[in-house]
């Protein structure tokens, strides 16, 4: 999962990488605790193309990740894609000053800039952080998921429940009848 910056031909450098959820320290962190599971490996698929001192690197991410239900809680499988495409810039310490003073200075932060030291870049982590960015927060095993029974906890997907979902036992059924008077 490196770019080494002598390989970079100037029509571009194609890779393809497929690596295991547990080269991933926090995506293995995250299916230890049994909030997913990835049942395929992360496929990554990029161009590195160098621009004089820039190095942009554009690519596609894929994998299967399993999640639970937002509303029944059944683990069901989803792909997960993610498109990316990032600029890189050698630290300031590894190559040579500008004689000419800048007028305006922008952090690399400001202008979407990453820095890499050295002949290589590692997109290690940039992998795993757009796996993190594509996965999603609330999700449902398909469109039309009924849920729990709010009293009962059956999966109303599956059959449904005997309990009177009408009669409530809130602590905001007392503001029914509540008339205010202006």
């Amino acid at each position: 999962m490196e770019i080494y910056i002598e390989k970079i031909q100037p029509k571009g450098l194609s890779l393809n990488f497929v690596n295991s959820v547990a080269n991933f320290p926090v995506l293995t962190e995250m299916v230890s605790a049994g909030e997913c599971k990835f049942p395929a490996p992360i496929k990554t698929a990029l161009r590195a193309q160098r621009i004089s001192d820039m190095v942009e690197i554009e690519g596609n991410i894929e994998t299967l990740v399993g999640l639970p239900c937002s509303r029944c809680l059944q683990i069901f499988e989803t792909p997960l894609k993610s498109h990316f495409s990032l600029t890189y810039i050698q630290r300031a310490g590894d190559i040579e000053a500008d004689s000419e003073p800048q007028e305006v200075e922008l952090s690399a932060e400001d202008m979407g800039i990453d820095y890499f030291q050295g002949e290589k870049i590692n997109l290690h982590d940039t992998i795993q952080e757009q796996v993190l960015i594509e996965m999603p927060l609330r999700v449902l095993c398909k469109p039309g998921c009924k849920g729990l029974c709010s009293r009962c906890g059956t999966d109303l997907n599956d059959d449904p429940c005997d309990c009177d979902r009408r009669s409530s036992t809130s602590k905001f059924d007392v503001l029914k009848n509540l008339k205010i008077e202006k």
